[in-house]
């Protein structure tokens, strides 16, 4: 079904519609599009961070390395771009063995640039191909520079540095002193070379390596295992003989504190005896000057006698005592106090 539009439209309008598609005006339409074709085929921009190769029939006619606005042959003429800003370089991680036959794992990465178009264009003509001959040069020279340099020229920088030591542990030999080698060259030395070598054959690429450096250098997993068991095997040794060494020690000590035990209840006895021997004869002493007079001597015969007869006739006992024996005449001499007097008649 048609639609008919039956608005209104101002003449103005109308005119300027019927101009436009006018036969001359879809001409001048035509013609301009060819134009901007054409134009668009003369012409390319070059950008501040590239430079421009420009060929015809895979010959090379010029190269563009300032921007703007360039002109060049339409169809028969083909632009080649190269970044000429500081590219990079992530090598892959490369197992190699050291000199002294210790086998590592090196990852390494680098910075280049395009020096020079043309060459580049010639011998590599992209990118993927540059970063893969990179990787068997940069390859190769790692390679050959870790194994003509022992592990500690690979890991170390500083030369003459001295390790940290426990000068007790030292001392008491449960740590031997221990000495770190000392380096020749040293990384950033072996670093350096590596560039120089590499960068005189990347010349010829027309490429400039600007710096190259090891990212990471780490044991071969197989490797490091042994080296752990090893390290835990010192570490375990060590640990004993502390061990060994404290339980002696402790013997030592509990030693010790039996021999100052001894001696101490030894001094103490002896000091103890001397006192008591002290005090007995002073108490002898003491005696013998109580009981040296005459009449002491009785009384102390007199005493220890009645004590003997109190502990005779403590119970009933009937016992015959001569009336010579000491006991006899004591007995005898107390009768005529101890009997009660006789009454006495008128």
């Amino acid at each position: 079904m048609n639609v008919i539009d039956v608005t209104p439209r101002p003449a103005a309008f109308s005119a300027i519609m019927r101009f436009l598609q006018s036969r001359p005006m879809s001409i001048l339409g035509v013609l301009f599009v060819l134009t901007a074709l054409k134009w668009g085929a003369f012409l390319f921009i070059v950008h501040q961070y590239e430079n421009v190769v420009i060929t015809r029939f895979g010959e090379i006619v010029r190269t563009v390395t300032t921007p703007g606005l360039k002109v060049k042959l339409p169809v028969i003429d083909k632009v080649h771009r190269f970044d000429k800003r500081i590219l990079a370089w992530d090598g892959p991680p490369t197992e190699c063995p050291t000199k002294d036959k210790l086998y590592i794992i090196v990852d390494c990465f680098a910075r280049w640039h395009i020096s020079d178009p043309v060459l580049y264009y010639n011998r590599l003509n992209d990118e993927r191909s540059a970063l893969s001959r990179l990787d068997d040069i940069l390859g190769s020279e790692t390679r050959t520079a870790v194994a003509t340099h022992d592990l500690v020229e690979i890991i170390r920088v500083t030369k003459g540095r001295t390790p940290l030591r426990d000068q007790e542990l030292e001392k008491s030999g449960t740590l031997l002193p221990s000495s770190i080698p000392d380096i020749e060259l040293g990384r950033g030395e072996i670093e350096k070379q590596i560039t120089e070598r590499t960068r005189q054959k990347l010349s010829d690429f027309g490429i400039e390596l600007l710096d190259e450096r090891f990212k990471r250098s780490k044991y071969n997993p197989a490797v490091a295992e042994k080296i752990i068991e090893r390290m835990s095997s010192e570490r375990h040794q060590i640990a004993a003989r502390f061990r060994s060494e404290g339980r002696g020690e402790a013997a030592n000590i509990n030693g010790q504190k039996e021999s100052d035990m001894a001696a101490i209840s030894s001094t103490a006895t002896k000091n103890a005896l001397e006192i008591e021997g002290k005090a007995d004869a002073e108490a002898a002493s003491i005696y013998a000057v109580a009981f040296n007079p005459p009449d002491a001597q009785e009384l102390y015969s007199f005493l220890r006698s009645l004590d003997v007869m109190r502990a005779g006739f403590e119970k009933d006992t009937t016992a015959v005592i001569s009336t010579s024996s000491e006991l006899g005449r004591l007995l005898k001499s107390m009768a005529p106090t101890s009997a009660a007097p006789k009454p006495t008649g008128p």
